[in-house]
């Protein structure tokens, strides 16, 4: 068994072990941003391919009391390097996080580990320089409580980058993220979904992946495919096992709209690849079929009403870089009021950074969630039933295009992009 670390945003670590849970692994522990589980020599590879909401997935190859250098150097050494790296080996010591620690200068413990590692492989290989023209091998370093922590990196780019957004546009949500907001929503494939700030469309996207049950790893590969241990006709198995898994008998109604052209067009785009990248998936099993495209079209939200008498709307608005001042993002969320009326019955969820995003709605959200993607810190903020004093039945199955308000609104230009 490999013991194995999954990195998410901070605040989605239970949201990210449900998801390892399901795939049959075993939680050992968690801290913030990070899960440890043990798993077989398949979830090496299977982790990065099915893990929606892990940013990245490392290999843990060592843990051990570190008090001083001494004892750091020697624990780095101890380790069969040569079972993880090919003599071209280019390592890098990319990030060092300690806590509570002795040593906590983060150059100083990545040169001695970079020099262990390298003194183990050159008496092992019996050479004095290794010529570092292979490929590049990032290792991440966490000191705890004078306890160091060695993890070796199975994944490469972050996993957020799928491999379908040719162009994110402005400060995108990542796609990691967008698939745990789902998650925190509780969002079922049989529920209508409609993103009104659709950006890239990474939103409706991961939605239509996870309906269609599609691994979110199909369009992209993963450093481990380069590791000496790396079994290529397994990851071949896996990946045809994973592919059998995905639905293409079940209705999904997703959809997304921007004020900005440019960004529906990315998001069509961006859609266009993600499920061709799937399409693949199937043909690799012998199977001609395709899922459903998510819809999108350029609209202001204030212009749209709910299509169905129940669905969840979960966005992203824009803020920030974005929009551009505080103002312009207080007017957007006090006019996001409208929605309480114009999709009476709904869920809403929304993401922000804003700290004053319930003030200027002039709304309390049921639940929150405190989520962190790298240096930004933002809030999830969700709304079980939009409206739901004066709630009344819509339309079933009217089509979304043609709910448009009748107002003056109809005939006023497209407002200026966000």
């Amino acid at each position: 068994m490999n013991t194995l670390v999954a990195l998410c945003a901070v605040g989605a670590e239970k949201i990210l072990g449900n998801e390892i849970k399901f795939l049959g692994y075993k939680i050992i522990d968690n801290a913030p941003g990070r899960v440890r589980f043990s798993a077989d020599d398949d979830a090496l590879f299977r982790a990065n391919l099915c893990l929606r909401t892990a940013d990245r997935v490392y290999l843990q190859v060592a843990c051990y009391a570190a008090g001083d250098f001494d004892a750091l150097f020697d624990g780095a050494y101890s380790v069969p390097w040569q079972d993880y790296f090919r003599k071209d080996v280019k390592l890098v010591v990319d990030k060092v996080r300690a806590n509570k620690s002795k040593l906590n200068s983060e150059h100083s413990v990545q040169s001695m580990i970079q020099k262990a590692i390298y003194k183990k492989l050159g008496d092992i290989w019996h050479i004095q320089t290794l010529p570092e023209s292979g490929d590049e091998c990032d290792l991440r370093v966490y000191l705890d409580n004078d306890t160091a922590l060695l993890l070796l990196d199975l994944s490469g780019l972050p996993l957020h980058k799928r491999g379908y957004r040719t162009d994110g546009g402005i400060a995108p949500l990542r796609e990691t993220m967008a698939a745990s907001l789902l998650q925190l929503m509780t969002w079922r494939r049989a529920t209508p979904l409609h993103d009104p700030f659709c950006g890239s469309g990474t939103i409706a996207i991961e939605a239509v992946l996870y309906a269609y049950n599609v691994a979110p790893g199909f369009g992209r590969r993963f450093a481990v495919e380069n590791m000496p241990f790396f079994n290529r006709e397994r990851a071949t198995e896996i990946r045809k096992a994973e592919a059998e898994k995905i639905r293409t008998d079940v209705e999904v109604r997703v959809t997304g709209s921007d004020i900005d052209s440019a960004a529906v067009e990315r998001a069509k785009k961006n859609a266009e690849y993600a499920c061709v990248m799937a399409g693949r998936a199937l043909q690799s099993i012998g199977l001609g079929k395709h899922i459903g495209r998510p819809d999108f079209i350029v609209s202001d939200f204030k212009d749209l009403s709910a299509p169905y008498e129940k669905g969840l709307l979960l966005c992203n608005p824009p803020y920030g870089e974005r929009l551009g001042d505080d103002e312009s993002a207080k007017a957007l969320y006090g006019d996001m009021k409208c929605l309480f009326q114009d999709f009476k019955g709904w869920s809403l969820g929304v993401i922000t950074s804003s700290p004053y995003f319930e003030e200027s709605l002039g709304a309390t959200a049921e639940r929150t969630k405190a989520l962190k993607a790298g240096n930004l810190d933002t809030v999830f903020y969700m709304f079980d039933e939009l409206g739901k004093e004066s709630a009344k039945k819509n339309q079933k199955g009217k089509d979304w295009r043609n709910v448009r308000k009748d107002s003056a609104k109809k005939g006023k230009k497209e407002a200026e992009r966000y």
